[in-house]
């Protein structure tokens, strides 16, 4: 197994006095595909915005390829190699998809948006370069036809692949997707699942928060469950699939049955 990728160590988050995250351990090896599952307010969520630098732990440790992730401002964990996707999905609205992913790809390019809005010289090589990347990018989600469309104009199942692309254009060793699955219908979900793995097998490393537990249990080498803040379970799927504690939380036998 080697170092882990990535590290976390009594991992804490209060809200006041609500105690979103409690003293969660865990980590993730290379190329793998972790899930974090768990009920409504169980921390998943919480721990991503952790991880990527969107709220600042209380207390515990995050470490990614041995650096230090603690006090790091989003930017400069994407510039580690760590890339997200958000529950809800946030895209820029007045740009084209295209557009979209060339944002991705601005964030680690030496000039930057601001030389290429201004057309410099030293840019211009650069922005034909990302231009064709972020267009690589659409094709190896399925959306180069729609390159040119406004990104709103997406079906909702396409706007999250428009999102993994464009997390996808930082070149991430680490992508950490959350609900990429909510709203899809099942083609689109079986589609996802190809990707996901295409991912994995392209070198990139695999953390998905994600409700729907069976599109879990296809996918996921490891899961760690979460419920009220707490780790109470970490696994292969049948293992989670067959612990107690998982079903309680669930309070469903879809669990240990499924369809």
């Amino acid at each position: 197994m080697g170092n882990p990728h990535l590290e976390a160590t009594d991992l804490r988050k209060e809200f006041g006095g609500l105690m979103a995250v409690f003293d969660v351990s865990f980590s993730v090896d290379r190329n793998e595909i972790v899930a974090l599952i768990g009920p409504n307010g169980a921390g998943k969520t919480t721990i991503f915005n952790l991880i990527s630098g969107v709220l600042p732990p209380t207390r515990g440790e995050m470490r990614f390829e041995g650096h230090l992730l603690n006090g790091l401002k989003p930017h400069a964990i994407t510039g580690l190699g760590v890339a997200r996707t958000f529950q809800s999905v946030q895209l820029f609205g007045n740009m084209t998809v295209l557009e979209n992913v060339m944002v991705g790809r601005h964030l680690k390019t030496r000039y930057g948006l601001i030389s290429a809005a201004l057309h410099l010289p030293h840019a211009q090589s650069e922005e034909r370069a990302i231009r064709q990347q972020a267009m690589e990018q659409l094709t190896s989600v399925g959306l180069e036809k729609s390159a040119n469309e406004n990104a709103l104009s997406l079906p909702f199942g396409q706007q999250r692949l428009l999102e993994i692309a464009r997390a996808l254009a930082t070149e991430p060793r680490l992508l950490l997707l959350d609900e990429v699955g909510s709203g899809l219908n099942q083609t689109e979900k079986e589609d996802l699942d190809r990707l996901i793995r295409v991912i994995r097998d392209s070198g990139v490393t695999v953390l998905l928060v994600e409700h729907d537990v069976q599109f879990v249990m296809g996918i996921a080498d490891r899961i760690i469950v979460l419920d009220y803040g707490q780790k109470i379970a970490e696994g292969t799927p049948d293992e989670v699939r067959a612990d107690r504690r998982v079903i309680a939380a669930y309070l469903g036998e879809e669990l240990v049955h499924p369809c």
